[in-house]
């Protein structure tokens, strides 16, 4: 596959990384360093990103990806728009990967996916087995994406990028399907059941 005839690891993109947030169902603990499979959630989300000339983390100091730009949201723990803003600013490709920082099993292949479909479009996001559009797991033109962002006083992701009419992006689940995230202990615990050496 390419994106636009262009190769993809030629693509010139940025991935904003969103590693915030409060953790309230896993009792306040740092969700994105927890382990799975031997690596830290936000590590698995990198390396899906791998491809980005810089990766942005919005979130707390962590000692992994010590090669990341770092931003924190103002207020710190203010929401998903406030961490796209921090992240976004820092961005200086003209095509932004948006990801949050607890998806075990996004892969490269499935990000090149999302670039692909994006071709001539805004943006494109990842949608689950039901259809539901994951803003999470998306592409952006940033230009479109900053312009989107200046003129929005709302709080929600749906809001901001929803109106950008991104294409849906629908990809093979498996056991281990790429929208898969760790809210709740028990997230973790099936996510680490999952990730066996074989498969990763």
């Amino acid at each position: 596959m390419s994106f636009d005839g262009v190769p993809f690891d030629a693509v010139p993109f940025d991935a904003v990384l969103l590693a915030g947030g409060r953790a309230r169902r896993l009792g306040g603990a740092d969700k994105p360093a927890a382990p799975v499979g031997g690596r830290a959630l936000i590590e698995w989300v990198a390396a899906a990103a791998s491809g980005a000339f810089r990766t942005v983390v919005v979130g707390p100091p962590r000692d992994v990806l010590p090669d990341a730009v770092r931003v924190r949201e103002d207020p710190p723990g203010a929401g998903p728009v406030p961490a796209l803003r921090a992240g976004l600013a820092e961005v200086r490709a003209p095509w932004t990967v948006l990801l949050a920082a607890d998806l075990p099993f996004l892969r490269p292949v499935h990000v090149a996916a999302l670039l692909d479909a994006a071709a001539g479009r805004a943006g494109a996001v990842l949608v689950d087995g039901g259809g539901r559009e994951q803003w999470l797991a998306g592409c952006w033109r940033t230009a479109r994406l900053r312009g989107a962002l200046g003129s929005y006083t709302g709080a929600s992701l749906r809001g901001v990028l929803g109106p950008l009419d991104p294409a849906k992006v629908a990809l093979p689940a498996g056991e281990r399907p790429p929208w898969y995230d760790c809210d709740t202990p028990e997230d973790l615990a099936r996510a680490e059941g999952l990730a066996r050496p074989d498969a990763l």
